[in-house]
């Protein structure tokens, strides 16, 4: 089986089409999907998922995208994180490629997330874009993952270097994978693929964003999460069913909540 350890199936792209959604996943094998939090506002909408369906987890937390929504505190966190169907913290991190000025805002949020999650022991779902050295730095300072005494993490949709993977990886993070491994141009990032080890890998969507090969282009789901797999057992020369083994325990060893 396959689990999509990255989606925001609340978003209304996908939150209208959920029997269908559901029914792709089960011919796909994928088995489970983790439902992302990116703001406070919209919280509400994924906790109710995630105890109305009992394969759809959830996490809390603000995306370094949104300048303008409710700013949590580490004590908002913590308290929105104390219920059991919220398996981590996050999405946060840095993403310096959509916006500019300023951005302190936004290192100190990716802060209180990280306090957040060595508060509670609940991982943290990390995103970085253009950022990979400032959100090393703060990961470091804060003492983010299980090297600093911290709560382990991934490093969601994965689109850096081998170097940075490899020091997240010293971390204790994982490396998640969407579909953006199977474009074409992805040469660097499919080395990437390749190169770390299978036991730190998670794949995922981002849907209703970047579908996999064949369906880019189109709207994304969970269900396509099998073909972010296959281009992955492809470029390592692994059978399909040991990256879908081992990427479904990897999510459960990091998410143990959800086991």
């Amino acid at each position: 089986m396959f689990i999509d350890s990255h989606c925001h199936i609340n978003f209304p792209e996908l939150a209208q089409r959920l029997p269908e959604i559901f029914q792709k996943m089960q011919e796909n094998r994928v088995s489970h999907a983790l439902c992302v939090s990116v703001d406070l506002p919209d919280f509400p909408q994924v906790l109710a998922l995630a105890e109305q369906y009992p394969n759809i987890y959830a996490s809390v937390g603000v995306h370094p995208d949104y300048p303008d929504t409710p700013e949590p505190t580490v004590e908002d966190l913590v308290r929105l994180a104390a219920h059991p169907r919220i398996v981590a913290i996050g999405e946060t991190g840095l993403d310096y490629y959509r916006l500019e000025g300023d951005l302190e805002w936004q290192r100190e949020r990716f802060r209180r997330h990280i306090r957040a999650s060595r508060t509670t022991g609940k991982p943290l779902i990390i995103h970085t874009r253009a950022a990979a050295e400032d959100t090393l730095r703060i990961m470091r300072e804060e003492g983010a993952g299980t090297d600093a005494g911290g709560a382990a993490g991934v490093m969601h949709c994965f689109t850096e270097s081998l170097e940075v993977a490899e020091a997240a990886i010293a971390m204790g993070f994982y490396i998640s994978f969407s579909g953006i491994v199977s474009f074409k141009s992805a040469r660097d990032l499919q080395q990437v693929a390749k190169t770390i080890p299978l036991e730190r890998m998670l794949i995922e969507t981002d849907s209703p964003y970047l579908a996999p090969v064949p369906f880019r282009g189109k709207t994304n789901e969970p269900g396509y999460v099998r073909h972010v797999a296959e281009c992955i057992a492809t470029l390592r020369g692994e059978p399909l069913e040991r990256i879908a083994a081992q990427t479904t325990e990897n999510f459960f060893q990091l998410f143990s909540l959800a086991r």
